[in-house]
């Protein structure tokens, strides 16, 4: 029989293995998460006993453990320091450990990985058959008859001329006035974002986002080690009084948005909140990029705040993987003239110019006048789509948090205690992809909410495997 000293000096023993054990792993996960760096001074035994709320000897025995390990080196007199060299980055890891079936990233996976038969209505695209295959052939065609430099050379470092002024001239139709040579075309919408954020932020910078928003946003700020803030978004635009405060509390440097088509709630921006971030935003110094990718969905264009601003602190983004093809991979960015040759070096540094072919497609189809009638057929297909998801979701007990005027997203609030990731994980086994509210929620706010493609859910089979999966 074991006497109770000697109980209670196991139980003693096993307490402080486990203390050791979570010094070793938060620096171990600070390591790989970026925060310590190879040749980073730790912080000293006492600050980190402080920090941790742990004994000076067990910040000690936990140094000196990873030490023995390699991941840490003694300099007498100086302290420790990061020896080991960095792990792959593994963006899920960084941030709040969450449920992976609720991942950005892990959607955007099942989405792209899905086989034929597999629906997906979680998905961020239209079907192959909405999208204008004519005339991309058509374009292919003349390209492929085009001078050798074309198919074979680099681009120019601000992108093909003639894309840029044929992009100038539609972006004036929306009020944003921009010249040529204040657009550079980038490969994708995506790309462009991560441009102007290595461009403006720095590790350790403050971030807005909305709340819900575009999930790529958390996992693209999560690898610029941005201290990300979420601002509740509202049926006009984002939550006025909490953006005045998050930039009084947290002085951020970027606001990423969509002003038009909100992704995933579908709405659009009124003049009056337009109007009122702009005055926020320009004694605070805050830089808007505002994300227009869907503009060409819209059937009674919403306020921008490229129009308002004049391009002095708004940074416009678009692409047309949405409306021509996500296989040509092409998008720009218009902004401010004296920043344009910054960001074309910094896109020369890392990606070396932009798809000279990609360009040249889209200006192919661009300049086709049936663009505009392809742009037309997609607003008309959504807008019956829209309407026939709302009456298949409302039949099952699923209700749009609002109706959007146009565009592909639904977002929906599912029934009272139901979890939308135990939902999607249903479905997933039963052939459907799902996007899990959580997945766009920085607060982890939209548990009961899924964001739906209205053009991904003209199969009446998903409303039957959704039911099934509620039951």
């Amino acid at each position: 029989m074991v006497s109770k000293a000697v109980q209670l000096t196991l139980t003693e023993d096993k307490g402080n293995a486990t203390r050791i054990d979570h010094v070793m792993g938060t620096i171990r996960d600070r390591i790989a998460a970026r925060q310590f760096t190879p040749g980073a001074r730790l912080p000293s035994v006492r600050r980190a006993a402080k920090t941790m709320a742990v004994s000076i000897s067990t910040v000690v025995e936990a140094y000196d453990r990873l030490e023995a390990e390699g991941l840490i080196r003694a300099r007498p007199g100086a302290g420790f320091y990061v020896s080991a060299p960095l792990a792959p980055l593994t963006l899920n890891e960084i941030g709040p450990k969450r449920d992976r079936a609720v991942d950005p990233l892990w959607i955007s996976r099942q989405s792209l990985d899905a086989g034929d038969d597999m629906l997906r209505p979680g998905c961020g695209w239209l079907p192959a058959s909405w999208m204008p295959e004519t005339a991309l052939r058509r374009a292919l065609r003349a390209t492929s008859r085009a001078r050798a430099a074309v198919l074979s050379d680099y681009s120019p470092s601000l992108g093909l001329a003639p894309l840029r002024e044929l992009l100038a001239r539609r972006l004036s139709e929306r009020g944003i006035f921009a010249a040529r040579d204040q657009i550079l075309l980038t490969g994708s919408g995506t790309q462009a974002i991560d441009l102007v954020c290595r461009f403006l932020i720095e590790p350790g910078d403050t971030v807005l986002i909305d709340d819900p928003c575009y999930f790529n946003f958390h996992a693209l700020l999560r690898a610029h080690r941005a201290e990300i803030v979420g601002v509740p978004f509202t049926p006009n635009g984002p939550d006025l009084t909490r953006f005045a405060e998050a930039l009084t509390q947290h002085r951020p440097r970027l606001y990423i948005t969509n002003s038009a088509i909100h992704n995933p709630t579908g709405a659009s921006l009124s003049p009056m909140t337009a109007h009122q971030v702009l005055k926020l935003a320009e004694p605070a110094g805050l830089t808007i990029i505002e994300d227009d990718i869907f503009a060409d969905f819209e059937t009674n264009p919403a306020p921008r705040l490229a129009t308002f601003d004049g391009l002095a602190n708004v940074v416009q983004v678009g692409s047309f993987s949405k409306t021509l093809s996500a296989s040509v991979r092409c998008g720009f960015i218009a902004t401010r003239a004296d920043w344009i040759d910054k960001l074309a070096d910094l896109q020369l540094a890392t990606q070396f110019g932009t798809p000279h072919l990609s360009a040249e497609l889209v200006l192919s189809m661009l300049g086709d006048g049936g663009y505009r009638r392809h742009v037309e057929t997609l607003r008309n297909r959504l807008a019956g789509a829209m309407a026939a998801t709302v009456t298949r979701l409302k039949a099952i007990g699923i209700n749009p948090w609002i109706v959007p005027e146009a565009g592909m997203f639904l977002w929906c609030r599912l029934p009272d205690g139901v979890d939308a990731a135990e939902i999607a994980r249903r479905c997933l086994s039963r052939g459907v992809v799902l996007a899990p509210g959580n997945a766009f929620s920085l607060s982890q706010g939209a548990r009961g909410y899924l964001r739906f493609n209205v053009a991904q859910s003209t199969d009446p089979r998903l409303f039957d495997v959704i039911e099934r999966a509620l039951t």
